[in-house]
């Protein structure tokens, strides 16, 4: 498996392409039920595939992350090149980002003295939807690139 297996709320919510995905695979209902009873490593074989399948697609669509701790932010945007970072950090120890109260902070200090911005670059490997991933592994979330564009607009 390339990606990581979907969880089973997933599944879930993903019934109806994962049923067509089985009848690809000329596997009826009654016989997805034997294959998991009979034999379930073949039957999470069959989930894994679909797994990747799913986050190939997902990852082929994703253009914005973010990944907000505490006292830092990472958001990218992801290009057909490259790989571009807007890095933030709140170097006020009493600010917490992912909190109301510490956002709010933010928005009013974003040009203080307490808080610093760094800004990089960097290519893809061979494998662009592999590197996309293991930024959502650590962390990182799918979004649509607001705070990217804000702050790409700011530092200009």
């Amino acid at each position: 498996m390339k990606y990581a297996r979907l969880t089973q709320d997933q599944l879930q919510e993903l019934k109806p392409e994962f049923i067509n995905f089985l009848a690809t695979q000329s596997i009826t209902g009654e016989e997805w039920k034997k294959l998991k009873a009979e034999k379930p490593e073949v039957a999470q074989e069959e989930i894994d595939v679909f797994s990747d399948l799913i986050w190939e697609g997902v990852l082929s669509k994703v253009n914005y992350l973010e990944n907000i701790s505490a006292q830092h932010m990472h958001l990218f945007h992801l290009t057909d090149k490259e790989m571009k970072l807007i890095s933030v950090k709140v170097m006020n120890p009493d600010i917490d980002l992912t909190t109301p109260l510490g956002f709010n902070w933010f928005k009013k200090n974003f040009q203080g003295d307490f808080v610093e911005y760094l800004t990089a670059s960097k290519a893809y490997t061979d494998d662009k939807s592999l590197d996309k991933f293991k930024l959502i592994e650590q962390g990182a979330v799918i979004t649509k690139g607001d705070l990217f564009q804000w702050f790409d607009k700011i530092i200009e």
